[in-house]
């Protein structure tokens, strides 16, 4: 997107919803694109703020380190790169996943404090990502760099097929 001075602007493109327009407004499905969906929008095709936040540490991540959140080209380690940077934050070698055309000149907490935030904001669970006004604030750093889990922690979704009250229905 460009604003009218033709600068870019970041736009909410993964989250987009298709629309069929013989039948109006009515969205017909979610669309997205994978690695920028938030994992709770794919299972209930709904985006909501939590979700922004996700897309959001998925962009942090990829300018912290130059890459693509998948590049299915790349080594098999680091074909996803949330799973590989948060792995080398688990190993404490963040440092690693630094864009190396960079060639180390980059302050140092800066992209650590970049990267770490990526890694808050992509949190599988939307109720431990943190707020756009917590990331400004640890981005400009007004307060403490957050503690991601060292682990990536894995999304459980469970999407009920058959209601409680369908089981009971022998009695």
């Amino acid at each position: 997107m460009l604003d009218s001075n033709f600068n870019a602007k970041l736009g909410d493109f993964g989250l987009a919803k298709l629309v069929d327009h013989e039948k109006g407004s009515q969205t017909t499905m979610l669309a997205g694109t994978m690695g920028y969906m938030a994992p709770e929008c794919v299972v209930t095709g709904r985006a909501n703020k939590e979700s922004d936040v996700y897309g959001f540490g998925v962009l942090a991540l990829e300018i912290a380190c130059g890459r693509k959140c998948i590049e299915l080209k790349a080594e098999e380690n680091k074909q996803r790169l949330l799973e590989w940077v948060w792995e080398l934050y688990g190993n404490k070698t963040i440092l690693e996943a630094a864009d190396p055309r960079l060639e180390l000149d980059f302050e140092v907490e800066e992209i650590k404090c970049l990267m770490t935030t990526g890694l808050w904001c992509v949190h599988p669970d939307p109720e431990l990502r943190p707020s756009m006004r917590q990331v400004s604030q640890v981005l400009n750093f007004e307060t403490s760099l957050p503690m991601p889990p060292s682990k990536m922690p894995r999304a459980s979704y469970l999407i009920p097929l058959i209601s409680s009250s369908d089981e009971n229905t022998d009695s």
